[in-house]
Protein backbone atom coordinates (compact mmCIF):
# COMPACT_ATOMS: atom_id res chain seq x y z
CA UNK A 1 0.00 0.00 0.00
CA UNK A 2 1.20 3.37 -1.15
CA UNK A 3 1.69 6.50 0.70
CA UNK A 4 -1.13 8.19 -1.45
CA UNK A 5 -3.29 5.02 -0.82
CA UNK A 6 -3.18 5.44 2.55
CA UNK A 7 -3.84 8.75 2.79
CA UNK A 8 -7.08 8.54 1.24
CA UNK A 9 -7.82 5.54 3.82
CA UNK A 10 -6.98 7.93 6.41
CA UNK A 11 -9.42 10.57 4.69
CA UNK A 12 -12.00 8.12 4.48
CA UNK A 13 -12.06 7.46 7.99
CA UNK A 14 -12.29 10.52 9.06
CA UNK A 15 -16.03 11.50 7.25
CA UNK A 16 -18.48 11.86 9.31
CA UNK A 17 -21.17 8.99 8.88
CA UNK A 18 -18.97 6.36 7.52
CA UNK A 19 -17.97 3.98 9.77
CA UNK A 20 -16.34 0.42 8.99
CA UNK A 21 -18.78 -1.45 7.67
CA UNK A 22 -19.81 1.60 5.51
CA UNK A 23 -16.26 2.21 4.53
CA UNK A 24 -16.37 -1.45 3.54
CA UNK A 25 -19.00 -1.29 1.21
CA UNK A 26 -17.66 1.66 -0.21
CA UNK A 27 -14.16 -0.24 -0.99
CA UNK A 28 -16.12 -3.42 -2.40
CA UNK A 29 -17.82 -1.11 -5.15
CA UNK A 30 -14.67 0.86 -5.49
CA UNK A 31 -11.12 0.10 -6.68
CA UNK A 32 -9.11 2.43 -4.05
CA UNK A 33 -10.16 4.99 -1.74
CA UNK A 34 -8.85 7.47 -3.64
CA UNK A 35 -11.31 6.47 -6.55
CA UNK A 36 -14.28 6.92 -3.82
CA UNK A 37 -13.15 10.64 -2.96
CA UNK A 38 -12.89 11.12 -7.49
CA UNK A 39 -16.64 8.92 -7.55
CA UNK A 40 -19.65 11.36 -8.97
CA UNK A 41 -23.05 11.47 -7.35
CA UNK A 42 -24.51 9.22 -9.07
CA UNK A 43 -22.20 6.73 -8.53
CA UNK A 44 -21.98 6.81 -4.90
CA UNK A 45 -25.86 7.45 -4.16
CA UNK A 46 -26.45 3.50 -5.86
CA UNK A 47 -24.83 1.80 -3.15
CA UNK A 48 -26.69 1.30 0.03
CA UNK A 49 -26.55 3.34 3.26
CA UNK A 50 -24.68 5.96 1.02
CA UNK A 51 -27.32 9.19 1.46
CA UNK A 52 -26.64 12.66 0.39
CA UNK A 53 -25.26 13.54 3.78
CA UNK A 54 -22.63 11.12 3.53
CA UNK A 55 -21.70 12.31 -0.38
CA UNK A 56 -21.87 16.24 1.12
CA UNK A 57 -19.79 14.94 3.30
CA UNK A 58 -17.23 13.34 1.01
CA UNK A 59 -16.82 16.45 -0.69
CA UNK A 60 -15.15 18.03 2.49
CA UNK A 61 -11.49 18.78 2.08
CA UNK A 62 -10.22 19.37 5.36
CA UNK A 63 -10.07 15.63 6.19
CA UNK A 64 -7.10 15.35 4.22
CA UNK A 65 -5.39 17.83 6.63
CA UNK A 66 -6.23 15.35 9.96
CA UNK A 67 -4.76 12.49 7.47
CA UNK A 68 -1.94 14.63 6.53
CA UNK A 69 -1.12 15.10 9.79
CA UNK A 70 -1.19 11.25 11.11
CA UNK A 71 0.36 9.91 7.96
CA UNK A 72 3.20 12.23 8.67
CA UNK A 73 2.96 10.76 12.53
CA UNK A 74 3.17 7.27 11.16
CA UNK A 75 5.82 7.74 8.82
CA UNK A 76 7.98 9.56 11.61
CA UNK A 77 7.47 6.94 14.24
CA UNK A 78 7.65 3.83 12.09
CA UNK A 79 4.07 2.54 12.62
CA UNK A 80 3.34 -0.20 10.30
CA UNK A 81 -0.64 0.42 8.97
CA UNK A 82 -2.59 -3.20 8.02
CA UNK A 83 -5.02 -2.76 5.68
CA UNK A 84 -8.11 -5.01 6.07
CA UNK A 85 -7.28 -6.28 2.45
CA UNK A 86 -3.67 -6.93 2.38
CA UNK A 87 -1.92 -10.22 3.85
CA UNK A 88 -0.50 -8.60 6.62
CA UNK A 89 -3.63 -8.16 8.28
CA UNK A 90 -4.78 -10.92 10.93
CA UNK A 91 -6.59 -13.24 9.40
CA UNK A 92 -9.67 -14.40 11.04
CA UNK A 93 -10.27 -10.35 11.81
CA UNK A 94 -11.02 -10.35 8.28
CA UNK A 95 -14.08 -12.12 8.75
CA UNK A 96 -15.67 -9.63 11.32
CA UNK A 97 -17.97 -7.28 9.32
CA UNK A 98 -16.80 -4.56 12.24
CA UNK A 99 -13.29 -5.21 11.85
CA UNK A 100 -10.90 -2.02 11.47
CA UNK A 101 -10.28 -0.85 8.12
CA UNK A 102 -6.85 0.18 8.89
CA UNK A 103 -4.90 -1.31 12.21
CA UNK A 104 -1.39 0.35 12.91
CA UNK A 105 1.63 -1.66 14.99
CA UNK A 106 4.79 -1.06 16.46
CA UNK A 107 7.11 -3.42 17.22
CA UNK A 108 7.49 -6.22 15.70
CA UNK A 109 4.35 -8.41 14.76
CA UNK A 110 4.82 -11.13 12.62
CA UNK A 111 1.00 -12.68 12.24
CA UNK A 112 2.44 -16.09 10.37
CA UNK A 113 1.37 -18.25 13.08
CA UNK A 114 -2.18 -19.38 13.16
CA UNK A 115 -2.23 -20.26 17.04
CA UNK A 116 -3.11 -17.10 18.53
CA UNK A 117 -5.34 -16.50 21.52
CA UNK A 118 -6.45 -14.24 23.54
CA UNK A 119 -5.93 -13.53 27.17
CA UNK A 120 -8.17 -11.33 29.17
CA UNK A 121 -9.87 -11.11 32.98
CA UNK A 122 -10.13 -8.64 36.05
CA UNK A 123 -7.75 -5.75 36.56
CA UNK A 124 -8.31 -7.40 40.13
CA UNK A 125 -6.35 -10.88 39.59
CA UNK A 126 -5.78 -12.90 42.58
CA UNK A 127 -2.14 -15.26 43.41
CA UNK A 128 -5.01 -17.75 42.36
CA UNK A 129 -5.24 -16.44 38.70
CA UNK A 130 -1.65 -15.32 38.38
CA UNK A 131 0.12 -18.75 38.96
CA UNK A 132 -3.13 -20.26 36.60
CA UNK A 133 -2.25 -17.58 34.20
CA UNK A 134 1.68 -18.45 34.43
CA UNK A 135 1.29 -22.32 34.52
CA UNK A 136 -0.95 -21.86 31.41
CA UNK A 137 1.63 -19.96 28.92
CA UNK A 138 4.02 -21.94 29.96
CA UNK A 139 2.83 -25.33 29.35
CA UNK A 140 1.65 -23.91 25.77
CA UNK A 141 5.01 -22.47 25.04
CA UNK A 142 6.32 -25.56 22.84
CA UNK A 143 3.12 -24.97 20.72
CA UNK A 144 4.00 -20.99 20.45
CA UNK A 145 1.37 -19.31 20.39
CA UNK A 146 0.88 -15.32 19.84
CA UNK A 147 -0.53 -14.04 23.30
CA UNK A 148 -3.04 -11.03 22.76
CA UNK A 149 -4.40 -9.04 25.43
CA UNK A 150 -4.75 -5.63 26.57
CA UNK A 151 -1.99 -4.43 28.12
CA UNK A 152 -4.01 -3.65 31.18
CA UNK A 153 -3.63 -3.93 35.36
CA UNK A 154 -4.26 -7.67 36.20
CA UNK A 155 -4.46 -10.73 33.75
CA UNK A 156 -3.21 -8.72 30.92
CA UNK A 157 -0.32 -7.71 32.16
CA UNK A 158 0.42 -10.79 33.60
CA UNK A 159 -0.14 -13.03 30.50
CA UNK A 160 2.14 -10.39 28.24
CA UNK A 161 4.74 -11.01 31.01
CA UNK A 162 4.42 -14.76 31.35
CA UNK A 163 4.39 -14.73 27.14
CA UNK A 164 7.84 -12.51 27.36
CA UNK A 165 9.57 -15.04 30.47
CA UNK A 166 8.65 -18.01 27.83
CA UNK A 167 9.82 -16.04 24.71
CA UNK A 168 6.60 -16.10 23.19
CA UNK A 169 5.22 -13.27 20.69
CA UNK A 170 2.87 -11.16 22.61
CA UNK A 171 0.32 -8.50 21.12
CA UNK A 172 -1.33 -5.54 23.35
CA UNK A 173 -4.01 -4.28 21.85
CA UNK A 174 -4.63 -0.84 23.08
CA UNK A 175 -7.55 1.79 23.59
CA UNK A 176 -6.04 4.55 22.11
CA UNK A 177 -2.92 5.59 20.03
CA UNK A 178 0.27 4.42 19.73
CA UNK A 179 1.77 7.94 20.62
CA UNK A 180 1.04 6.85 24.35
CA UNK A 181 1.33 4.11 27.30
CA UNK A 182 -1.26 3.78 29.21
CA UNK A 183 -1.08 2.43 31.96
CA UNK A 184 2.11 4.72 32.45
CA UNK A 185 3.17 2.30 34.93
CA UNK A 186 3.79 -0.27 32.15
CA UNK A 187 5.85 1.70 29.84
CA UNK A 188 8.80 -0.49 31.27
CA UNK A 189 7.53 -3.37 29.27
CA UNK A 190 6.98 -1.68 25.97
CA UNK A 191 10.64 -2.27 24.96
CA UNK A 192 10.79 -5.83 25.88
CA UNK A 193 7.57 -6.29 24.07
CA UNK A 194 8.55 -4.57 20.90
CA UNK A 195 11.52 -7.22 20.64
CA UNK A 196 9.00 -10.08 19.77
CA UNK A 197 5.65 -8.45 19.49
CA UNK A 198 4.57 -5.17 20.10
CA UNK A 199 1.34 -3.45 20.23
CA UNK A 200 -2.08 -2.62 17.55
CA UNK A 201 -4.53 -0.04 17.74
CA UNK A 202 -7.24 1.19 15.04
CA UNK A 203 -6.93 4.81 17.28
CA UNK A 204 -5.20 7.67 15.99
CA UNK A 205 -2.42 9.55 17.68
CA UNK A 206 -5.07 12.25 18.82
CA UNK A 207 -6.81 9.35 20.84
CA UNK A 208 -6.72 8.91 24.41
CA UNK A 209 -7.87 5.99 26.28
CA UNK A 210 -11.49 6.85 26.63
CA UNK A 211 -13.97 4.39 28.31
CA UNK A 212 -15.56 3.51 25.03
CA UNK A 213 -12.61 2.86 23.52
CA UNK A 214 -11.77 0.08 25.50
CA UNK A 215 -14.92 -1.45 24.86
CA UNK A 216 -14.44 -0.72 21.23
CA UNK A 217 -10.86 -1.88 20.98
CA UNK A 218 -12.38 -5.48 22.49
CA UNK A 219 -13.83 -6.49 19.23
CA UNK A 220 -10.10 -7.22 18.19
CA UNK A 221 -9.11 -9.07 20.73
CA UNK A 222 -11.55 -11.34 20.11
CA UNK A 223 -12.08 -11.19 16.22
CA UNK A 224 -8.17 -11.76 15.61
CA UNK A 225 -7.85 -14.48 18.03
CA UNK A 226 -8.40 -18.03 17.46
CA UNK A 227 -9.98 -18.46 20.98
CA UNK A 228 -10.52 -16.39 23.88
CA UNK A 229 -9.66 -17.13 27.67
CA UNK A 230 -11.15 -15.63 30.60
CA UNK A 231 -8.95 -16.42 33.14
CA UNK A 232 -10.60 -14.24 36.72
CA UNK A 233 -13.73 -12.13 35.92
CA UNK A 234 -16.37 -10.10 38.52
CA UNK A 235 -20.42 -11.14 37.61
CA UNK A 236 -19.75 -8.18 35.15
CA UNK A 237 -16.49 -6.62 33.32
CA UNK A 238 -15.17 -6.23 30.20
CA UNK A 239 -13.68 -9.63 30.02
CA UNK A 240 -17.06 -10.70 29.96
CA UNK A 241 -18.06 -8.29 26.91
CA UNK A 242 -14.76 -9.64 25.12
CA UNK A 243 -15.94 -13.45 25.31
CA UNK A 244 -19.49 -12.37 24.18
CA UNK A 245 -17.65 -11.05 21.39
CA UNK A 246 -16.03 -13.98 20.67
CA UNK A 247 -18.99 -16.28 20.67
CA UNK A 248 -20.08 -13.99 18.33
CA UNK A 249 -17.33 -14.73 16.01
CA UNK A 250 -17.33 -18.06 16.41
CA UNK A 251 -14.69 -18.30 18.20
CA UNK A 252 -13.91 -20.90 20.84
CA UNK A 253 -14.24 -19.53 24.45
CA UNK A 254 -12.20 -20.86 27.78
CA UNK A 255 -13.08 -19.74 31.42
CA UNK A 256 -11.47 -20.45 34.49
CA UNK A 257 -13.66 -21.87 36.88
CA UNK A 258 -13.48 -21.12 40.98
CA UNK A 259 -15.04 -20.82 43.64
CA UNK A 260 -18.79 -19.76 44.30
CA UNK A 261 -17.91 -17.47 47.24
CA UNK A 262 -14.79 -15.79 44.86
CA UNK A 263 -15.71 -12.32 43.65
CA UNK A 264 -13.48 -12.67 40.67
CA UNK A 265 -14.96 -16.25 39.52
CA UNK A 266 -18.45 -15.73 39.76
CA UNK A 267 -17.90 -14.05 35.58
CA UNK A 268 -15.93 -17.47 34.73
CA UNK A 269 -18.72 -19.58 36.75
CA UNK A 270 -21.56 -17.84 34.94
CA UNK A 271 -19.66 -18.31 31.27
CA UNK A 272 -19.54 -22.03 31.90
CA UNK A 273 -23.01 -22.63 33.31
CA UNK A 274 -24.28 -20.97 30.57
CA UNK A 275 -22.21 -23.09 28.35
CA UNK A 276 -20.90 -19.82 26.44
CA UNK A 277 -17.44 -21.02 27.73
CA UNK A 278 -15.64 -24.18 28.05
CA UNK A 279 -14.10 -25.15 31.43
CA UNK A 280 -10.99 -24.89 31.34
CA UNK A 281 -8.56 -26.31 34.19
CA UNK A 282 -5.15 -27.00 31.92
CA UNK A 283 -3.38 -26.38 28.57
CA UNK A 284 -4.77 -29.40 27.87
CA UNK A 285 -8.33 -28.33 27.72
CA UNK A 286 -7.45 -25.94 25.08
CA UNK A 287 -5.41 -28.64 22.61
CA UNK A 288 -7.75 -31.00 22.67
CA UNK A 289 -10.66 -28.65 21.74
CA UNK A 290 -8.58 -26.72 19.25
CA UNK A 291 -7.06 -29.73 18.21
CA UNK A 292 -3.45 -28.32 18.87
CA UNK A 293 -0.61 -30.87 18.47
CA UNK A 294 2.91 -31.12 19.69
CA UNK A 295 4.16 -33.09 16.98
CA UNK A 296 1.94 -34.59 13.75
CA UNK A 297 0.52 -38.10 14.27
CA UNK A 298 1.27 -40.43 11.72
CA UNK A 299 -1.47 -39.92 8.92
CA UNK A 300 -3.82 -43.35 8.31
CA UNK A 301 -4.33 -44.32 4.77
CA UNK A 302 -7.73 -44.70 4.62
CA UNK A 303 -9.66 -46.33 1.37
CA UNK A 304 -11.47 -43.02 -0.43
CA UNK A 305 -15.33 -43.92 -1.77
CA UNK A 306 -15.63 -44.28 -5.30
CA UNK A 307 -17.73 -42.72 -7.78
CA UNK A 308 -19.46 -39.85 -5.83
CA UNK A 309 -20.65 -37.18 -7.17
CA UNK A 310 -19.65 -33.84 -5.97
CA UNK A 311 -21.29 -29.91 -6.63
CA UNK A 312 -19.00 -27.31 -8.13
CA UNK A 313 -18.93 -25.65 -4.75
CA UNK A 314 -18.51 -29.33 -2.81
CA UNK A 315 -15.96 -30.07 -5.68
CA UNK A 316 -13.56 -26.86 -5.17
CA UNK A 317 -13.75 -27.17 -1.24
CA UNK A 318 -12.44 -31.29 -1.96
CA UNK A 319 -9.56 -30.11 -3.54
CA UNK A 320 -8.64 -27.22 -1.75
CA UNK A 321 -8.30 -29.69 1.43
CA UNK A 322 -6.64 -32.43 -0.64
CA UNK A 323 -4.20 -29.76 -1.50
CA UNK A 324 -3.59 -28.02 1.88
CA UNK A 325 -4.78 -30.98 4.38
CA UNK A 326 -6.70 -30.01 7.49
CA UNK A 327 -7.88 -26.60 7.61
CA UNK A 328 -10.00 -23.96 10.00
CA UNK A 329 -13.55 -22.93 8.85
CA UNK A 330 -13.14 -19.40 8.40
CA UNK A 331 -9.70 -20.23 6.52
CA UNK A 332 -11.03 -22.59 4.16
CA UNK A 333 -13.90 -20.04 3.64
CA UNK A 334 -11.69 -17.28 3.03
CA UNK A 335 -9.31 -19.02 0.83
CA UNK A 336 -12.51 -20.25 -1.23
CA UNK A 337 -13.55 -17.18 -0.99
CA UNK A 338 -16.80 -18.20 0.35
CA UNK A 339 -18.80 -16.81 2.65
CA UNK A 340 -18.54 -18.80 6.42
CA UNK A 341 -22.27 -19.92 6.65
CA UNK A 342 -22.10 -21.12 3.30
CA UNK A 343 -18.73 -22.99 3.47
CA UNK A 344 -20.63 -24.91 6.69
CA UNK A 345 -23.48 -25.95 4.87
CA UNK A 346 -21.36 -27.33 2.03
CA UNK A 347 -18.74 -29.06 4.04
CA UNK A 348 -21.48 -30.44 6.39
CA UNK A 349 -23.20 -32.06 2.96
CA UNK A 350 -20.03 -33.74 2.04
CA UNK A 351 -19.38 -34.63 5.61
CA UNK A 352 -23.13 -36.59 5.40
CA UNK A 353 -21.35 -37.96 1.50
CA UNK A 354 -18.59 -38.96 4.18
CA UNK A 355 -15.88 -37.30 1.44
CA UNK A 356 -14.95 -34.63 4.75
CA UNK A 357 -14.77 -35.40 8.25
CA UNK A 358 -15.07 -32.56 11.06
CA UNK A 359 -12.21 -32.64 13.76
CA UNK A 360 -11.69 -30.39 17.47
CA UNK A 361 -11.28 -26.86 16.65
CA UNK A 362 -13.55 -26.37 13.65
CA UNK A 363 -10.78 -28.00 11.25
CA UNK A 364 -12.22 -30.32 8.67
CA UNK A 365 -9.78 -32.67 6.51
CA UNK A 366 -10.53 -35.21 3.44
CA UNK A 367 -11.38 -38.29 4.53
Amino acid sequence: MNDTELLHLLALLKVEGIGDVLAKKLLNHFPTAESIFKAKASQLSSIDGIGQVVIKNLKNKSVFELAKAELNFIEENDIKAFFYKDENYPKRLKHCIDGPILLFASGNIDFNNRKIISIVGTREITTYGTEFCKKLIEDLAPLNPIIVSGFAYGVDIVAHKAAMDNNLQTIGVIAHGLNQVYPKVHKKYVGKMEEKGGFLTEFWSTSNPEKENFVKRNRIVAGMSEATIVIESAEKGGSLITANLANDYNRDVFAVPGRTTDKFSQGCNNLIKTQRAHLLTSAADIMYILNWELQPKEEKVIQKQLFITLENDEQKLYDYLLKNGKQLLDVIALDCDLPVFKTASILLNMELKGVVRPLPGKLFEVV
